[in-house]
């Protein structure tokens, strides 16, 4: 088995299409085809079903297809680690964060890295929790800030405290101010037009928990958007959104911020990684970074 015929295999098995994958990986359609049919006959099994110009993947197709993702993966991480200069002078890092956390605290952070680091490129994936955990045990990314606690029946992943994060609710600064005498209970919100984030969304099942635990189901105006969207409802008056303190100290002052009373709402950040491979050199130094800086502007 080849590092060629799994990169053809998988090319196949994401375009359903046996042309169009060999113009992906530029190579004819004959050869990749030839590679194909090799590695079937070294697997014993076939790995497409090619009925009626449909191409499917076979149940041996289907088991494969996770394993020669991470396998790829991981050739491609070995080899950036070993091109990596002594002095990181070159390399890239592959980080997953939250979209509150690409708003909030990863600006600052990236500033810092990029200026003690600027060769090294920094490929950002921006997707929820779920999704991140996903990408780090298929091998497509080096580090992932998530919210704990991790999904249940999570891969092996070491999960590092980073930071703990009050929530906020914010408002239109044009607007009434919500809730009484500087604060806003959760019991404030029954009631109150919500502008909410799409499912699967850690913020929107942290808000709607806290909302059903005081015994009440809460109101959306608007739901379904990333970050960016959320805030700019709530700034055209829509309504207020549960939103990361940091998220908020960068939203502007077209936005009105009120703390919830106590005990409020916490979240808490990770830096995770796969537990069976250490990340690259100049992953492990963006750790470091982050770690620093993270756990010095939490705010707890």
């Amino acid at each position: 088995m080849q590092f060629q015929q799994l990169t053809y295999f998988v090319a196949v098995a994401e375009a359903r299409h046996f042309t169009r994958a060999a113009e992906e990986v530029h190579v004819s359609q004959p050869s990749l085809s030839q590679q194909i049919k090799a590695l079937e006959s070294e697997l014993g099994a076939e790995l497409f079903s090619r009925a009626r110009g449909n191409i499917d993947l076979t149940d041996a197709g289907e088991a494969l297809l996770p394993l020669a993702r991470r396998i790829l993966a991981d050739a491609d991480t070995a080899r950036h680690e070993v091109q990596e200069l002594v002095q990181l002078r070159r390399g890239r890092v592959r980080l997953g964060a939250t979209p509150s956390l690409c708003t909030g605290l990863l600006p600052d952070v990236l500033r810092a890295f990029h200026d003690l680091h600027p060769g090294i490129r920094l490929l950002l994936e921006e997707g929820g929790s779920r999704d991140l955990v996903r990408q780090l045990a298929r091998g497509a990314l080096d580090l992932a800030l998530v919210v704990l606690p991790l999904p249940a029946a999570s891969p092996a992943l070491t999960a590092v405290e980073l930071l703990h994060e009050d929530l906020v609710v914010v408002s239109s600064a044009a607007g009434p101010a919500p809730g009484r005498r500087g604060t806003v209970r959760i019991a404030d919100l029954q009631g109150e037009p919500l502008v909410m984030f799409r499912h699967g969304y850690d913020l929107r099942e942290l808000t709607v928990a806290a909302c059903r635990a005081e015994g009440f189901e809460p109101s959306f105006t608007v739901e379904g958007g990333e970050m960016d969207a959320v805030l700019g409802f709530v700034r055209a008056g829509l309504g207020v959104a549960v939103v990361p303190s940091m998220v908020a100290k960068r939203a502007g002052h077209e936005l009105r911020t009120t703390p919830l009373a106590p005990p409020g709402l916490r979240r808490t950040i990770a830096l995770a990684h796969r537990s069976d491979v250490a990340p690259p050199r100049a992953a492990r130094e963006l750790q470091r970074v982050l770690l620093e800086r993270g756990r010095a502007g939490g705010d707890g």
